[in-house]
């Protein structure tokens, strides 16, 4: 172990001289080179860190604004399924209230058709009732019956009118 530690002391005084004349030399002609190059590896390094937060604040606007749209596209859609509900439900009262309509008007059709029909049976019916009378009235006067026969006959006409 002695002698690990017993170094001559004219080599480590050369040694030391050595080291400082390298020393000298370095920093005389290649200090500034040196500097120069940490100094640019520096600035490099942190325009490297400048552009990754620049890039991560744009990152982050460009996803906030994508959030935004996407929120404002949901919210139209949401908007427009609304309005589509409520035009189609719209058309379906529409559609109802107009067969609603249509059916009064069929039956008031029916109803007037009915009522015609009624008018021209009743119009006909008192034609015939009519034509009927004369004729009864030409047989009673042609058989110049009695009173009890004139009772009868009319009684028998009354009869077979309300059959018809």
């Amino acid at each position: 172990m002695d002698s690990i530690l017993n170094i001559p002391h004219g080599l480590m005084f050369w040694t030391i001289i050595n080291f400082g004349v390298f020393l000298f030399l370095v920093v005389k002609f290649g200090g500034k080179a040196i500097v120069k190059a940490i100094n640019q590896r520096e600035e490099s390094i942190q325009n490297s860190i400048d552009a990754a937060r620049e890039a991560e604040k744009s990152a982050r606007e460009l996803f906030a604004q994508s959030q935004a749209q996407f929120d404002n596209a949901q919210q139209q859609i949401n908007e427009m399924l609304i309005k589509g509900r409520e035009q189609s439900e719209m058309q379906l009262r529409r559609a109802a209230e107009e067969a609603e309509k249509v059916k009064k008007a069929k039956v008031e059709d029916a109803l007037k058709e009915i009522e015609r029909s009624k008018e021209q049976a009743l119009k006909q019916l008192r034609t015939e009732v009519a034509d009927m009378v004369i004729i009864a009235t030409e047989k009673i006067l042609s058989d110049k019956l009695d009173k009890d026969k004139d009772f009868q006959l009319v009684e028998n006409y009354i009869s077979q009118l309300n059959k018809n």
